[in-house]
Formats: structure tokens, C-alpha cells, sequence
């Protein structure tokens, strides 16, 4: 009847109905409640969340109304209400919490999942006729969220309006001044993207690519990642290409992966987006706050060093850190670069030392150590100082993964639009800014005594006195939060046609019917069968009786009146042996960056300092 239902949602939808053992959405006379009218209508808003409505049996339930040409049967009535309570439970559930496991397609997203019992919840709405309020307060509390959703209507727009046309490919880079015979249609576009005004003229040579259009290629730059030069070059007309349907799916995608997220109160957050290039501080999350501070990040390389998605605590700074080279960094770059330039190591400032911390024994250069080094019984790292890989400042959230923030030297190339450059971990570009909001608790680390701290001569370790939730997160849709515009970058590790991919095959599952071996999700009519719920063989029909004529409820919904006096059960299932738990995608700790701090350290500021 409902096509696949997990065990999860199995197991909720008995719980909804075991305490009553009555009707959820139908009165004792079968007519439909306030509850299944504010139901209805909010599974009918799914696609404003960015949810698809097919995954919640709205075509089902419209089925089963006595509208459809025949008269309902109290078999149609189980069907009906089960179907109501299936798909609010699954809904509240995406909702809130988001349709896919991010772990399983390879996210390390080990955030603390609310532990909801949707069925008690959605049980105390319809107690208190709060079915719509309910859902309203499961919705993910983020600003972005709210912004992006309120983005949809827009790109929906577009993408079904056929006067929305995407200008055809090009041979050869338009520099401004050009000629250029699809400047109509390249106006047009920028204009439905909100990136021309509308009432410019075209230029006076209508072939030619000139005056307010350039402007409003370089506005379109700005917000796709691009070099806001103007020149309609390969990137741009790539992004000028891109169908708005599309669009639309990143934004769904981008809503889809902030239920992830853990659910914020009154905290401090740092956020990095990796598509995007892009880092945030907020002293707290009211639901339109700006940022207390905004700037630009290097990420991993795609293909080969990808930044990990995960949410950690930030816990200590470190001034003028050591850089200990990971030792992937060590077998694959370092050591053939030394065999070919024995200067390089001394020129880079770099030393072999032996054993764990900072104070760890100097071992000079030999062939006795490379030979050490490769066994791995000896390690290398670089000493403090400008020219450090990580910069002057390093800022700790420990994790499996290894990787954290730091400055670094090779400032030039935040100059760059896409900013895949690094190992894995995240280069910010202003470290000194970064590193004043973060000990914001601790007044006595002022600016001056900062950059003090970077200038001397000792590697200095400070604690926090609260530790700040870092979140690493991908969406290649978003608003920003400096200007509210809505930016759109390159799915640079291709998570998004990962994460569209596990979508389409979830749906698919959701809505097929099943057939197959014992371990298989359960049809919704084997949870709650129509022969007990009314205790009568689901082939067991009769003329309505007296007591049993169709009714109309104030929605428009027809259904017959379920039979006086009977009472709704839910039939008791045991759990199948060869049911196994999903299990949690992990890679082994890989060390990216550099071991994320030492156990023995130089000089620890305590935390009462």
C-alpha cells in the first residue's frame, strides 16, 4: 500500500497507534478532523522545504477519498488514516533530521542526533490540534535554512518559465568591447537572475558586448566564485549555461544537508563553507544574525586531499606552532625532494627529531636517519617562524580526521576564486582576526598581546575557557550572510551528485512496491493490516449500512464513516533475527595536516592565566 517502510518508521507508526487503539485522523463516525485537514495541507507544503510530496502518499490519500468514484469501504478508512499517520511521521522525521544518513555516503558527520519520539510528538498535536504549529517547530531553526528556503519559490519560477534561455556556447572568450550577436539573449538571462535591472536598454550596436551587461556579467562573477573581470570566458559561460532547474536541486540538495547540522542555541559557531572558500564567526545564532566576522579559506584539493565535512570543539591556540609533517606528506613528497636537493630540509627550516612534544630529542641528517624515517621510527617537522607551513598562528578542534586551521605563508594565493590548494586542512587569511574573536573570553589576550605572541621567541599554548563548535560543512547553494545574496559555487568535490544520486535511489525505494527477502524494508499494510485494524478479512465487503453513509468533510475530502463501536488496533510484530543494524561509514584517522597537537608542549598558558 505504502511502498517501503524502514523498520524505523515501522516501529513509529505502531507507537502512534498502540496507546489509544483508535483512529488518528477520523472521527468515531469516519469523518475527517481539523487534525487530517491541517495534515493534508502541510504535506502539501512539502516541496516548499525543498522535500519531495510523493514520498508522503498525498496521491494515495486523495485515492482513498470516496471522491474518486467510489464509495469507501471501512478497508479504504484503515488505509486512509494509516496513510495520514505515515506520512506526517516520515515528514516530521526528513524535516528535521534530513532524509539521508550523511554517513552513509561517506560523510564523517558524527554530530549528536536529536533523540525526537516523532510519534509522541505528533500524538500530542493531534491532542491539542497543533498538527501545523508541530511540524512549523521541527523545522531547522538556521538562518540559512530560512533563506534559502525562502529562495526556492524564485528558481522554481525560472526554471518552468520557457522565456528563461541560456545563451548558446561559445568558441572563443568575449572580451567587453567585443562583438557579440547573443547579447539579447545574455541580457535576458541576467536580467530573470536579478543581476541586471530590468529596465536597461540594450546598447546602441546590439552586437556588440558593452556597457550595463558587462556590469551585470561582473555581478554574476561575484556570485558563481568568478573572477569578476567580465569576460565571458570558459567558467562563466559554464555558469551562465547551468539550467535553473538545476539551481533549484542545489538549493534542495543545500537544504537537505543543513538538517544535518546539529541544532544550535545561544553559542559561539565558527562555520566554513568548502565550496564556497568561505569562514564565519557568530557571538550567538539569533535567526537573522550577521556574522561577528568574515573571511576567505584555502581548502583541501579535490580528488586527492578533500576537506572532510564533520562538527568538532575548538579547544586551544597555538602561537607560533611547529608544523609535524604527516607522514603521508613525508613518503610521497619530502623525502624524494631531499634525495634530490640535500639543502632543501635546512633552507626550509625543517629538522628530524625523535619522539612525541614539542621538546622532542634533534636528530641531525644522515642516511642512517632518511633510512629511520621511511621505517617511521623517526619523524620531521618544521621549526616555528614566518616561512612555517602554518603560518604564525594554529587553531585546535581535535579530530580523527587530523585536520585544523592555521595561517599560512603563501598569502598570494587567496587572490585566487577557487581555493583548493591545501592538504586537507584550512588556511584562513587572517589569523590574527580569527585568533582576537576566539579568546574574546579571555580579555587579557589583546590584539597587541597577540601579535606579540606571533613575534616571539617561544611556541606559546592557550587554552579556551569554553571550547567554540566548529562546523565544516558543503552546500554549493547558499545565502550570504553578509548581504543576503545568493551565491552558487562549483561542486568541486562532487558531494552533490553523491548526494543526489542517494535521493534518487531512496525515492525510488520509498515509492516501489516491495517483493523481496526476509530482511526487506515492510510494507506499511503488514504493520497495520485493514483485518485488524477493524477485525474483519481485508476481503470481507458489504453495502454501507445505515450508520455507515459517505461524509463530507470541511476540506472537500469525502469518506465513509468507519463502523460504531469497533476499535482500532495495531498489530504486534517481532523483530526479524536477520535484521541488521545500518552500519556507520568510517574511514580510518588519516593524518592530513600534521598530528593536531602534542602531548608534551614548550610553554602552556593555563587556563587561569
Amino acid at each position: 500500500m505504502l511502498g517501503a517502510l524502514s523498520r524505523g518508521e515501522r516501529t513509529e507508526l505502531q507507537a502512534l497507534y498502540e496507546p489509544a487503539g483508535a483512529p488518528v485522523w477520523l472521527d468515531p463516525a469516519g469523518r475527517p478532523t481539523r487534525n487530517l485537514q491541517d495534515a493534508a495541507a502541510v504535506l502539501g507544503q512539502a516541496a516548499d522545504e525543498g522535500l519531495d510530496p510523493a514520498d508522503y502518499y498525498l496521491d494515495l490519500i486523495a485515492r482513498l477519498a470516496p471522491g474518486a468514484g467510489t464509495a469507501s469501504t471501512p478497508q479504504d478508512l484503515a488505509r486512509l488514516d494509516v496513510a495520514v499517520s505515515a506520512g506526517m511521521l516520515r515528514y516530521l522525521r526528513d524535516l528535521h533530521m534530513g532524509r539521508v544518513d550523511p554517513r552513509t555516503i561517506g560523510f564523517r558527520l558524527d554530530v549528536p542526533r536529536d533523540r525526537h519520539d516523532f510519534a509522541a510528538l505528533l500524538r500530542a498535536a493531534t491532542t491539542g490540534q497543533r498538527v501545523a504549529t508541530l511540524a512549523a517547530d521541527l523545522r531547522p531553526p538556521l538562518a540559512q535554512y530560512q533563506q534559502l528556503r525562502a529562495m526556492l519559490p524564485r528558481y522554481r519560477s525560472l526554471a518552468a518559465d520557457p522565456g528563461v534561455v541560456v545563451p548558446p556556447p561559445l568558441s572563443r572568450a568575449i572580451h567587453p568591447g567585443d562583438p557579440y550577436a547573443d547579447i539579447g539573449v545574455l541580457q535576458q538571462e541576467l536580467i530573470a537572475l536579478g543581476d541586471l535591472s530590468a529596465g536597461v536598454p540594450l546598447p546602441q550596436t546590439a552586437t556588440r558586448y558593452e556597457g550595463p551587461v558587462v556590469e551585470g556579467v561582473r555581478r554574476f562573477q561575484l556570485r558563481h566564485g568568478l573572477e569578476a573581470d567580465g569576460v565571458l570566458g570558459r567558467r562563466t559561460m559554464a555558469a551562465l549555461r547551468v539550467p535553473p532547474a538545476w539551481r533549484v536541486r542545489q538549493i534542495e540538495l543545500a537544504l537537505e544537508r543543513l538538517r544535518w547540522l546539529p541544532h544550535l542555541g545561544d553559542e559561539r559557531l565558527i562555520a566554513l563553507n568548502i565550496p564556497m572558500f568561505r569562514l564565519w564567526a557568530w557571538d550567538v545564532l539569533p535567526p537573522r544574525g550577521a556574522p561577528a566576522l568574515g573571511m576567505d579559506v584555502i581548502v583541501g584539493r579535490a580528488l586527492s586531499t578533500e576537506t572532510p565535512v564533520f562538527a568538532e570543539e575548538m579547544r586551544e591556540v597555538i602561537f607560533r606552532p611547529y608544523w609535524n609533517v604527516p607522514r603521508s606528506i613525508l613518503l610521497r613528497e619530502l623525502l624524494p625532494r631531499i634525495e634530490r636537493d640535500p639543502e632543501y630540509f635546512a633552507r626550509e627550516n625543517m629538522e628530524i627529531v625523535r619522539g612525541e612534544g614539542d621538546n622532542a630529542a634533534h636528530v641531525d641528517l644522515s642516511p642512517e636517519a632518511l633510512e629511520a624515517l621511511r621505517r617511521g621510527a623517526l619523524r620531521v617537522r618544521q621549526r616555528p617562524g614566518p616561512r612555517n607551513a602554518l603560518g604564525l598562528v594554529k587553531f585546535v578542534f581535535p579530530n580523527r580526521e587530523d585536520v585544523y586551521m592555521h595561517g599560512t605563508p603563501a598569502q598570494a594565493l587567496f587572490a585566487k576564486t577557487r581555493r583548493d590548494f591545501s592538504h586537507g586542512c584550512v588556511r584562513v587569511a587572517d589569523p590574527i582576526a580569527l585568533a582576537e574573536w576566539v579568546l574574546r573570553d579571555r580579555p587579557e589576550w589583546t590584539r597587541d598581546r597577540i601579535r606579540a605572541a606571533t613575534m616571539g621567541a617561544r611556541t606559546v599554548h592557550v587554552r579556551l575557557h569554553r571550547p567554540i563548535t566548529v562546523i565544516l560543512f558543503y552546500t554549493t547553494a547558499a545565502v550570504m550572510p553578509e548581504d543576503g545574496t545568493l551565491h552558487f559555487a562549483e561542486d568541486i568535490y562532487r558531494h552533490d551528485a553523491r548526494l543526489d544520486r542517494a535521493l534518487a535511489d531512496l525515492h525510488r525505494l520509498r515509492t516501489r512496491r516491495i517483493s523481496g527477502p526476509a530482511d526487506r524494508p515492510v510494507p506499511a499494510a503488514e504493520v497495520v493490516p485493514p483485518s485488524v485494524l477493524f477485525g474483519r478479512p481485508a476481503s470481507a465487503t458489504r453495502p454501507l449500512g445505515r450508520h455507515e453513509a459517505p461524509v463530507r468533510g470541511g476540506d472537500g475530502i469525502a469518506i465513509a464513516s468507519l463502523i460504531r463501536g469497533r476499535r482500532m488496533r495495531v498489530a504486534r510484530t517481532r523483530p526479524r533475527r536477520t535484521e541488521r543494524s545500518r552500519r556507520d561509514v568510517r574511514a580510518p584517522t588519516r593524518h592530513r595536516c600534521g598530528r593536531g597537537h602534542e602531548p608534551r608542549q614548550t610553554a602552556r598558558v593555563p587556563a587561569s592565566s
